[in-house]
């Protein structure tokens, strides 16, 4: 522990999951939400040595250069330089404040690979009303048996003060990223030498969970409605995908469908889950790494190993700016260091060991969850051989506009292969995720919707 430099609190020991009993916390703690702790349930004070300052709220309102939802995100910080940049030549002097997958980047591309530093600016931010459905999830959220689903709690974080690692991830993969988003963007796998070819999609999210005109009971158990349209290159234009993302997984599964454009046929699509390859990503990215984390944690033992500071990338408005082109930004090994933008923030350290007789291409994986939002920043990766693999990292920012923190892209390095992929590029395109439309409800995330709208 004192190698890894984890910062342990009272709150934050090393266990794995064992009963659903360590979820919903008395009015005791959750006041704490309202006092030393955020309504997200981060650690309101800021550190020691004032690198990380105290949350102050974080940005709830847009810069005036802000003029219309799905505008390209002005950069709220345009005068900030870096404190200083860290490389392969110096990374032992920050390596307590780095993951294992960042350092291995460090030594993949020791001349490239560069991390440039600036101050931390703690801009996470959601509305009033999440904050008081996050505190009153904290009192009756549970895990369902065995820890695949969560059972009393919607329109907020279900577990702000987590006791195990399960209910750490579940608070990833049940974050506030607005209710309903449009997004046209482009995923992009690029070869060792360079090269890569686009593939564009138009993606609309309808979060289910955050919906504030339904009831828990009219839930129907279905958290996140995702359909995307493939819209280029040429051959694969047409092509569509369908799910539905369940809250509790051991009363029903996650449903996918996809659509053919050559035959005009919606198909149930049971393998989109787990280590399933993404065509798109040419295997750079399976199917439960979208959006960093996704699905059933059920293949994985968990653990919480407390909290940690370290340096994420964070408020990254330049490197998805629309003044930077593709070209600029797609290098050789990894996406241009001078674009990009990380700060030291503390995160929950969350590790997931395969379970013995389950199937996966990774065999451990460690979190690093954001205490502000509980967006996974970065992810390091192992095979069987307990070999570093790949390290993914998410470009997070503000959504000031929502307010929410979220992505502006993610990046998934294999470390082995030296070839990279990055998912929701919008740089060229004319807007970016629009949050402002009116959500078409859930009859619009159907397979008879998705045939009509295929033909």
């Amino acid at each position: 522990m004192k190698k890894t430099g984890l910062l342990v609190s009272g709150l934050c020991v090393v266990f794995a999951f064992s009963s659903a009993a360590y979820a919903k916390v008395n009015s005791t703690t959750a006041d704490k939400l309202n006092s030393t702790l955020t309504p997200m349930g981060g650690t309101r004070a800021g550190n020691n040595d004032g690198s990380i300052p105290e949350w102050r709220g974080g940005i709830q309102f847009p810069p005036s250069s802000y003029k219309q939802p799905g505008q390209h995100h002005p950069d709220p910080f345009p005068g900030d330089k870096p404190l200083f940049t860290i490389t392969a030549q110096n990374m032992g002097k920050y390596e307590q404040h780095l993951s294992e997958g960042q350092k291995a980047l460090f030594k993949t591309y020791p001349d490239t690979f560069k991390m440039p530093i600036f101050k931390s600016r703690r801009t996470a931010a959601a509305p009033q009303w999440l904050y008081d459905n996050t505190y009153k999830n904290a009192k009756t959220a549970t895990l369902v048996e065995g820890g695949n689903g969560v059972e009393n709690a919607m329109g907020g974080i279900p577990f702000p003060i987590p006791a195990n690692g399960l209910e750490a991830i579940w608070n990833h993969n049940l974050r506030w990223r607005g209710e309903y988003g449009v997004r046209r963007a482009s995923e992009v796998a690029v070869q060792r030498d360079g090269a890569y070819s686009l593939i564009t999609t138009q993606a609309e999210i309808l979060y289910n969970y955050y919906r504030q005109d339904i009831t828990l009971e009219e839930l129907n158990n279905v958290v996140i409605y995702y359909l995307s349209f493939t819209k280029a290159p040429a051959r694969l234009a047409g092509g569509a995908v369908l799910a539905h993302e369940t809250m509790n997984q051991v009363k029903e599964g996650r449903r996918a469908w996809g659509y053919n454009a050559g035959q005009r046929r919606v198909r149930k699509a049971p393998n989109l889950a787990y280590d399933t390859p993404v065509a798109a990503a040419d295997g750079l990215r399976t199917i439960d790494e979208t959006d960093m984390y996704n699905g059933a944690p059920d293949r994985y033992n968990w653990k919480l190993l407390g909290k940690k500071e370290i340096f994420i990338p964070y408020n990254n408005y330049r490197v998805a700016s629309p003044d930077v082109t593709y070209k600029e930004l797609l290098l050789p090994g990894h996406i241009n260091p001078e674009f990009t933008r990380y700060e030291k923030h503390r995160v929950w350290v969350v590790e997931a060991d395969l379970k013995e007789g389950s199937r996966h291409i990774y065999h451990k994986r460690r979190f690093y969850l954001d205490e502000d939002s509980w967006g996974a920043a970065v992810i390091d990766m192992y095979d069987e051989r307990d070999e570093l693999y790949r390290v993914s990292m998410a470009y997070l920012k503000s959504y000031y506009e929502i307010p929410a923190t979220w992505t502006s892209m993610d990046v998934y390095h294999d470390l082995q292969a030296r070839r990279y992929h990055v998912q929701g590029m919008d740089n060229e395109e004319r807007t970016t995720m629009d949050f402002s439309q009116v959500s078409p409800g859930t009859r619009y995330f159907t397979p008879q919707e998705l045939r009509r709208r295929g033909r």
